[in-house]
């Protein structure tokens, strides 16, 4: 095994780490702000940073005509809809339960994308959503008992997960001209434009601009918005089949992360719940399994 091989391996356990810190930072987040200011704070860092460089370093140029309103609707999708309600739900889930749930997200883009291009969806595609499903109600089950969940979170937890694989299979279709770092900064910055009015609207308390909502920022905006993201598209870039895998480490980090940091409950039923989302993600990307093999 070469140096590149262990490089590969090292990004992908980083970006599963990174990428699984996500809900722990924002339920830290949470505990000085509202949910839709904290984001639209890190919605604005991030695009500024990431415009920044794209512009600066790699010369990027502006978007023109109807690439404005390319990047309106994927970064409504992507970002106003999908993290707005991701935040909302937050305030009323675990971190641990998101981070099973967020998991299903590529199962969910592989539905999508077959019914949008008319390709049938195959059983065991269904059958892996349906058994993704069962197992985050059977992981919320206790925790809805208990009141570390309830039904609107997870209703608008769901409806989040739907957002974010429309935005991906729109994304997909899209023949974009502006590079990667260029189209992650402006859709970033767009969504959190988009998401200050309901921010404004719904506010209802108000925010502590102290350290814990800080360090929530910095870590949601540089490792995972931008560390986690260009890890990605490293990933993506090396084999896209192998990336998809990577996904599979993220609900075990993610547990790991809200038990240590947020001291939150890990029963029997949340072991049972994420073996059954493991389950369900290698069912439903059998094919890329299939493809590593060969």
């Amino acid at each position: 095994m070469n140096n590149a091989y262990y490089r590969y391996v090292f990004t992908g356990f980083l970006f599963s780490v990174l990428w699984a810190s996500a809900s722990s930072a924002g339920k830290i987040g949470l505990q000085s702000a509202e949910g839709l200011v904290l984001f639209v704070v890190r919605f604005l860092l991030a695009g500024i940073l990431l415009l920044g460089y794209a512009t600066i370093m790699q010369r990027d140029r502006f978007p023109e005509k109807k690439e404005w309103l390319q990047l309106i609707i994927f970064g409504a999708f992507n970002t106003t809809i999908y993290l707005g309600l991701f935040i909302i739900s937050l305030e009323e889930v675990t971190a641990g339960i998101t981070s099973i749930a967020l998991a299903l997200n590529p199962l969910l883009i592989s539905a999508m994308t077959a019914l949008w291009l008319k390709r049938p969806v195959s059983k065991i595609e269904w059958t892996s959503i349906l058994i993704g499903i069962a197992g985050v109600t059977i992981a919320s089950y206790p925790l809805l008992k208990n009141s570390y969940a309830s039904a609107a979170g997870l209703i608008f937890l769901a409806t989040c997960m739907v957002a974010y694989s429309f935005g991906s299979v729109y994304y997909a279709t899209v023949s974009w001209k502006l590079s990667r770092t260029a189209i992650n900064g402006w859709q970033v910055l767009i969504g959190g434009i988009l998401l200050i009015p309901f921010a404004l609207i719904f506010h209802s308390k108000p925010s502590q601009f102290d350290t814990r909502f800080w360090f929530s920022i910095a870590w949601l905006v540089v490792p995972v918005s931008i560390g986690a993201v260009q890890l990605w598209l490293y990933l993506l870039k090396s084999d896209a089949v192998k990336a998809s895998l990577w996904l599979f480490l993220c609900p075990i980090f993610g547990l790991i992360f809200a038990s240590l940091l947020l001291q939150e409950p890990i029963t029997i039923f949340t072991i049972i719940g994420t073996l059954m989302v493991l389950l369900a993600l290698m069912l439903g990307q059998g094919e890329s399994l299939k493809k590593i093999k060969t």
